[in-house]
């Protein structure tokens, strides 16, 4: 990945997802490294980080999108993580089992 803004290493979330970007005139699909950390003295929050690989955008200037959380918000976003990644696979043992 070009001018990458993120530091990717063996702690990294996930190094390599599939991703996109959408605008009002424009949709681009890109691999895309998606990190979750925390402050490590006095952690007070949650960051979510995504950068989409910007030598496969043309729209986009290189940069990554960040979120701040709570430990509440970020509980709420996993327990919704985990809710939906269990409704995926029950689908997927469906589709096994037909």
């Amino acid at each position: 990945m070009a001018d990458r803004i993120m530091r990717v290493n063996a702690y990294t979330t996930l190094d390599l997802v599939d991703a996109a970007a959408e605008g009002h005139d424009f949709e681009e699909s890109a691999y895309a490294t998606l990190n979750v950390s925390s402050p490590r003295k006095r952690p007070d929050h949650v960051t979510l980080q995504l950068e989409l690989d910007n030598a496969e955008l043309d729209h986009l200037p290189p940069h990554a999108d960040s979120v701040t959380l709570s430990a509440a918000e970020a509980r709420t976003l996993a327990a919704d993580l985990v809710e939906h990644a269990e409704r995926v696979e029950a689908a997927e043992a469906n589709e096994d089992a037909a």
